[in-house]
């Protein structure tokens, strides 16, 4: 189904919250180090998760559904990255102020005004992602704003939390999950609720993502941003996609769910035709039918079929498996016929919003774990079972049938949510946390958390922010990326090189180079490129730095070359180096390998050792001599591809020497006449090939 949606007209709203994680040296609250990923561990700890009660008495209805799942959680412990602290059994340490200063940086950068105290907040989580069951945050700014498209996108609020933990596996009742990430700061950045399209909000998401990376302050690299993008349709419920990776996935996934809810809202008019008008109109019957299926032509559903699938997947009895032998259990739902095959998603239909359900809450996580009456042939089972299950359930031609099987606490769980989840039907749109996928689909992963899982932490004090902290931020803050990004894009730079400057820190190094060479590009406050004429020789000098730290960065770090390890002060001198002397800028390559081997060597240590300006004697007839005795090298091509070649040959010793203009005027010349057939010239330094 690929359904054509006109975005205005069904009252489409979309937020997001984009995460990024803060380059810091230290965990938000204790002193581990942080960014230190591992893939081993030293110990594990198996621990369970029981709901607390809020402020007002009350419990958060995620944390009541998680507690249902059951959940053995298990965490496996490095002692280079983890510590007691992550694990509850100590006290959190003062909160880390370099990541407080990063996160008033970036808050600044949104335009948010900046709270005068930083309180640490408890929030819960009893998926397991945190071993203490809550997740620390503070809010940093409210009321922020970003142009975009000609008109702002509000920014409600930034925050600044501890990152949880890395998911190794999740399967039936347990869950595994890797420490090395727990801990580490981050920043949160929540949007209104402005995105008018799904395109619109890949493109929000990549311009919070160019103001964060900006600063220089934050990581880079997978897992380091993610974002939850929060989605409605008028009549419908925000309903919230987790994790969203990558920004390219956003368009898919968010016309998915816009679908979806106007799909769960015909649904729910349709069932209000049936007369179930509230969640009390639905009614549903549940029994074993085991021994109706003892014999089934269809494996799965066979005692036998359940212990193979068993052993194949290595779950055992207390750990992936719930409670209790072999059952296969049958709900009856009057009146309900048919709306479980009613599409949903794109190529998905009502019963997969079943089926996610079970999976999670009841742990059934095998192929088909909700089998209905219309998914039954398309998802294994065999018809004239079918027949035999409606007479046993006594189902007339209106009533529905939904099968589930395995463990039999777990069954138990699978029909109450079943049953549940048809009845929040009658409601059109639950409010729902849903797991992305990059085909565009999703599936349940939680109940939407309300605001009681949120609560004071009485072991964190607040932190004041001092005018005087604020305005030493503020002083450093680099140009927006749409300022940097429209004073290249003036320059003739290409929007990709553009993207990237902007992606990997080039853009800094842009400015701080041309500022060193006179320019203007490196200051806050000068808005413009240097010059406005394009023979003005600071606008082409800006323009070369771009493409210095765009594509050829870009090229030398996929080469191998390790351009990192030269450094910003030593860049800095290529740069003006490569301005004062243009020979030294055609041979800016041989340059870089040579800083980037060794660690001591400077700009002019570099430029002497490769004679760059010394001009050899005599190389003009080593020229002529060269192109001689390889003049029969490619015939075949035309005589510009042929000086080319030549040209490229000779320059492997003459780069940075002599000008490339004269070499190729040389090699041109000497094609033309024809050298003499003359034993090799061997002058100092010459152009043998």
């Amino acid at each position: 189904m690929n359904r054509v949606v006109d975005y205005e007209a069904v009252g489409f709203r979309c937020g997001l919250e984009v995460h990024q994680q803060l380059l810091t040296d230290h965990k938000m609250f204790c002193r581990c180090p942080a960014g230190r990923y591992t893939r081993d561990h030293d110990g594990t700890i198996l621990r369970h998760m029981r709901p607390t009660l809020s402020e007002l008495g009350e419990y958060d209805g995620t944390a009541l559904m998680e507690f249902k799942t059951r959940k053995n959680i298990v965490y496996l412990l490095n002692a280079e990255n983890v510590c007691t602290y992550e694990m509850d059994d100590t006290p959190p340490f003062l909160v880390n102020e370099h990541a407080l200063d990063i996160a008033i940086e970036q808050a600044l950068m949104l335009g948010c005004d900046i709270v005068d105290e930083i309180h640490i907040a408890r929030k819960q989580y009893l998926d397991g992602s945190i071993p203490t069951g809550f997740q620390r945050t503070a809010i940093v700014g409210v009321n922020g704003s970003l142009p975009f498209r000609g008109r702002d996108i509000r920014i409600i609020q930034m925050s600044v939390e501890e990152d949880s933990c890395r998911e190794v596996s999740d399967q039936g009742h347990l869950i595994v999950w890797r420490t090395d990430r727990l801990g580490m700061p981050l920043v949160e950045a929540v949007t209104a609720p402005d995105f008018r399209t799904p395109e619109e909000v890949a493109e929000g998401i990549l311009l919070i993502g160019r103001v964060y990376r900006s600063t220089l302050h934050v990581r880079t690299g997978m897992g380091a941003s993610r974002q939850d993008v929060n989605v409605s349709v008028r009549g419908g419920r925000r309903v919230e996609i987790k994790g969203v990776p990558k920004a390219g996935w956003a368009p898919r996934l968010v016309h998915g769910e816009a679908v979806r809810q106007l799909n769960l809202l015909a649904i729910r008019e349709e069932m209000e035709k049936r007369g179930f008008r509230c969640a009390e109109d639905v009614v549903a019957e549940d029994a074993d039918v085991t021994d109706l299926f003892a014999e089934s032509d269809w494996p799965a559903l066979r005692a036998d079929g359940w212990a193979r699938f068993v052993e194949e997947s290595g779950r055992r009895a207390g750990m992936e498996l719930g409670g209790g032998p072999f059952t296969v259990r049958a709900l009856r739902l009057p009146g309900l016929a048919g709306l479980d095959a009613h599409e949903t998603q794109p190529d998905r239909v009502f019963a997969d919003e079943l089926g996610g359900r079970v999976r999670v809450i009841a742990g059934l996580d095998h192929p088909a774990p909700a089998l209905t009456d219309g998914t039954w042939v398309e998802r294994g089972g065999v018809p004239g079972e079918l027949e035999k299950l409606r007479a046993r359930m006594g189902c007339a031609d209106r009533d529905a049938v939904v099968l589930v099987r395995g463990p039999e606490s777990d069954t138990e769980t699978a029909v109450a949510e079943i049953a549940a989840r048809w009845a929040e039907a009658t409601g059109g749109v639950p409010h729902e946390t849903r797991q992305p996928f990059e085909s565009g689909h999703t599936d349940f992963e939680r109940i939407l958390p309300g605001a009681d899982r949120m609560y004071p932490d009485t072991d964190s004090p607040p932190t004041r922010v001092t005018r005087e902290r604020m305005r030493a931020v503020a002083d450093t803050l680099p140009p927006p990326p749409w300022e940097r990004e429209a004073r290249y894009a003036a320059l003739g730079v290409p929007e990709s090189t553009v993207r990237y400057l902007l992606r990997r820190g080039g853009a800094a190094r842009v400015d701080a180079a041309v500022a060193a060479c006179g320019g203007n590009a490196g200051s806050r406050s000068a808005r413009v490129s240097a010059g406005v004429d394009a023979g003005d020789p600071a606008r082409a000098a800006a323009r070369r730095a771009c493409f210095l730290f765009g594509e050829r960065w870009k090229g030398w770090a996929r080469a191998g070359v390790d351009v990192e390890s030269i450094g910003e002060t030593r860049w800095t001198a290529l740069f003006a180096e490569t301005e004062r002397r243009p020979l030294a800028r055609e041979a800016v390559g041989a340059l870089v390998r040579v800083l980037a081997g060794d660690a001591e060597s400077t700009v002019a240590d570099a430029a002497g050792a490769l004679g760059i300006g010394e001009e050899p004697d005599g190389w003009r007839e080593a020229v002529t001599t060269a192109v001689a005795e390889r003049r029969e090298e490619r015939r075949g091509l035309d005589a510009a591809a042929r000086a080319r070649h030549h040209t490229g040959r000779v320059l492997r010793e003459l780069r940075g020497k002599v000008p490339v203009a004269e070499v190729a005027g040389a090699v041109g010349r000497a094609l033309e006449r024809g050298a003499p057939e003359a034993g090799r010239a061997r002058t100092g330094g010459g152009a043998a090939a």
